[in-house]
């Protein structure tokens, strides 16, 4: 009724290095062609609007340039420029780091820019006129620091 299996018939036979077929051989050869990264396909198209986000703290400043949908291309930070300690959270560095920033995006063509400011730091004006002084158009200035309104909620009173 049922024939007893025997090693032989029930293992696959391994395959060998000299008898490989052409169709593994192509899959090898496709996985040894060179892909490109995401930088270079993004590369090639082009944004003429995006939007620049500027975060400004006490102790750094970061930026980053996205699209109007929210893709991020590209971002820099005074940090990232070798700014290191107190001098990250300087107006030059700001300058220096917005500099950096539209070298990074130069190949998206982006040409105007709507901009969101952030925090309380000394680099906000800085940022804004060096990308200014990137040859941007900008449309808005936005600021988005946040605002605290009436506080955290009270302690409960104490019991006696």
């Amino acid at each position: 009724m049922t024939e007893p299996k025997t090693p032989a018939s029930s293992e696959a036979p391994a395959p060998s290095a000299k008898s490989a077929s052409p169709a593994t051989v192509k899959a090898e050869e496709g996985k040894t062609a060179k892909k490109k990264t995401a930088a270079e396909k993004k590369g090639r198209r082009a944004v003429p609007e995006a939007n620049i986000f500027i975060t400004a703290s006490y102790n750094n400043t970061i930026m980053s340039v996205a699209e109007p949908n929210g893709n991020v291309l590209a971002w820099a930070s005074a940090g990232g420029c070798g700014f290191k300690g107190t001098r990250k959270s300087t107006p030059y560095a700001a300058t220096i780091t917005a500099e950096k920033l539209m070298e990074k995006a130069s190949p998206f063509g982006i040409e105007r820019v709507k901009i969101f400011v952030k925090g309380v730091g000394t680099g906000r004006e800085q940022a804004i006129r060096g990308l200014q002084a990137a040859g941007l158009e900008l449309k808005a200035i936005f600021d988005t620091t946040p605002v605290p309104h009436n506080g955290c909620r009270k302690k409960k009173a104490r019991r006696n």
